[in-house]
């Protein structure tokens, strides 16, 4: 029987530079959907597959993230003392109960290898989960919680993947690999950020992950990679020459929130879906439409 997931890594230590001036003095990762930030997003999907314990590598000018996850005893009594109790279990539902919150300094941006090393010490000889924050991704069945049961099933890591327009291989991580099940590959090769013509495939890995605690002998060997920086993707390479790696094409939607593009699709879509604002939006997005009709009959 395999060991059951129950921690995860979120490497938030990034600049964000994609993002500025916005995140001059504030994480990406607490840049909100609505009215939740990303990181949230990552935490609840970590906790719908079972996890408790979250592990954070952060750096300079990440406070703002322990802040959201720790008790607010002002803000708290104050909501109490007027009576507002939905707010206030909104509030405590941020982080429940059963859940832990650990953080560990990234002191040099080397790469999201390095990050993954600097938890090494919390996640010990466990196997565990990777999540990005950047990529916000929904599914009827949260997506983790699909990726652990494969590993409780199968017992061997497991990368995130989706198929990519081949001029956006130079963004990912790129896999190729035999089929081993429903939307499941075995992968035989794993290249970080290749140019088109040099793709082994159209499958990009997103930023979600199961990895065994083998991946930390393979980190500590990096030597830098694509961009200078510590990859995983290359420690994940050296890992699949000793043990089987797998890819999962998961079933759900993917939204770069790294990227501006990503972040105002994710903010239409889960606005369309939030109770509290969905309908006066939606009605706004049709006048919206109507006024841009002509523009869009031009371009036609």
């Amino acid at each position: 029987m395999q060991k059951k997931i129950t921690k995860a890594v979120f490497p938030v230590a990034g600049l964000g530079t994609r993002f500025l001036p916005a995140t001059k003095a504030s994480p990406k990762e607490m840049m909100s959907i609505v009215d939740k930030p990303l990181i949230q997003f990552a935490v609840e999907e970590a906790a719908a597959a079972g996890i408790t314990d979250m592990i954070f590598v952060t750096g300079r000018n990440k406070r703002s993230i322990e802040d959201h996850f720790d008790k607010a005893y002002e803000l708290e009594a104050e909501l109490e003392s007027h009576n507002k109790h939905e707010l206030l279990a909104l509030l405590r539902s941020i982080k429940p109960k059963n859940i832990e919150c650990f953080y560990v300094r990234q002191a040099e941006a080397l790469g999201l290898g390095h990050a993954v090393l600097c938890a090494e010490r919390l996640v010990m000889d466990n196997p565990f989960a990777v999540i990005l924050a950047d990529d916000l991704l929904d599914g009827g069945v949260p997506i983790m919680h699909q990726m652990t049961q494969l590993y409780a099933e199968y017992g061997h890591s497991i990368l995130g993947v989706e198929a990519i327009e081949p001029k956006q291989s130079r963004s990912y991580g790129v896999v190729a690999g035999k089929p081993f099940g429903e939307r499941l590959l075995k992968l035989n090769a794993i290249v970080e950020k290749p140019q088109p013509k040099d793709a082994p495939s159209n499958l990009g890995v997103v930023g979600r992950y199961v990895l065994t605690p083998a991946i930390f002998k393979h980190l500590h060997e990096l030597q830098p990679g694509a961009g200078g920086e510590l990859q995983l993707t290359d420690a994940i390479a050296a890992l699949l020459n000793v043990e089987p790696v797998l890819a999962y094409q998961f079933d759900g939607v993917r939204y770069d929130c790294g990227s501006k593009q990503g972040f105002l699709q994710a903010t239409v879509e889960f606005a369309l879906k939030h109770p509290q604002v969905r309908d006066e939006f939606r009605n706004y997005l049709q006048t919206v439409a109507k006024r841009l009709q002509p523009e869009l009959k031009t371009v036609a």
